[in-house]
């Protein structure tokens, strides 16, 4: 089977310079494209119509890229850190900056996380509390010996 590239080493479809609608090419730019909008949480049919193709044809082509929609947003957020940290290296202020307020989000969105995880404590109330601490409460006083015994009494 003989194969045809174009000027940028992309495959040029089967039917290509034929007659009717020539078949779609899945290129890494428009993977990059549909990676970015199922980032943004954009519907399989907006992403198609925004490439101009229908929705079978984009489950068809993309279909990897399809399956990591629960992961596309870590991923576009891990190549932006990547940019950011490129120019802050070069020596980028701005980026450097920018870079900052990213780790601080996200650090808080972990810490928010973790706190909606951690088990709440039962709330105890005052009465509760002081009979929980009742039996430690006179425990290594020096004056034990000296209060008369309750249990002998009866």
């Amino acid at each position: 089977m003989d194969c045809d590239f174009n000027l940028f080493g992309e495959q040029l479809p089967a039917n290509h310079g034929e007659r009717g609608r020539p078949q779609h090419v899945a290129t890494s730019e428009n993977r990059n494209k549909v990676m970015m909008l199922l980032a943004a949480g954009w519907t399989v049919v907006r992403i198609a119509k925004a490439l101009g193709i229908s929705a079978p044809t984009l489950r068809e082509h993309y279909f990897s890229e399809l399956q990591m929609r629960a992961v596309a947003y870590d991923r576009v957020k891990a190549q932006r850190f990547s940019m950011l940290f490129e120019q802050m290296k070069a020596g980028s202020v701005p980026a450097h900056k920018e870079f900052d307020r990213m780790l601080q989000r996200e650090h808080l969105a972990l810490a928010e996380a973790r706190m909606r995880k951690a088990p709440k404590k039962e709330q105890v109330g005052k009465k509760q509390a002081r009979e929980a601490a009742a039996p430690e409460a006179h425990k290594d006083t020096p004056w034990e010996g000296l209060l008369p015994n309750t249990e002998t009494m009866q």
